[in-house]
Parts: C-alpha cells; sequence; structure tokens
C-alpha cells in the first residue's frame, strides 16, 4: 500500500492534483446548483408577475 500511496516517487506532484480536481469538481457543482436554484427562482418568479397581468 505505501508503494501505491508513494507513486513510484512522483506522490508529491499526483496527489495534489487529485485533490485539486476534486476541488474543482465540487465548487463546479456547488455553483450549478446555485446558478439552477437561481434560474427556477427567476422562472417562477416571472410566471407568476405574467399571471397576474392577465
Amino acid at each position: 500500500m505505501n508503494d501505491f500511496l508513494s507513486m513510484g516517487g512522483y506522490a508529491q506532484y499526483v496527489w495534489p492534483s487529485y485533490a485539486l480536481t476534486f476541488v474543482a469538481v465540487i465548487v463546479n457543482i456547488a455553483l450549478a446548483r446555485r446558478a439552477h436554484a437561481a434560474a427556477r427562482a427567476e422562472a417562477r418568479r416571472r410566471l407568476s408577475i405574467e399571471g397576474e397581468d392577465r
């Protein structure tokens, strides 16, 4: 297991790359969820305004 974790001497480059990628994916998911929620709220707001105009 120690050999795997050391990555043949390249662990100092490999593991931070994995960590950075993981963080980027998590941030991307969080931002997409936030944007989706905002778009849904905006759509609901527009539909309610449109319904009041009729």
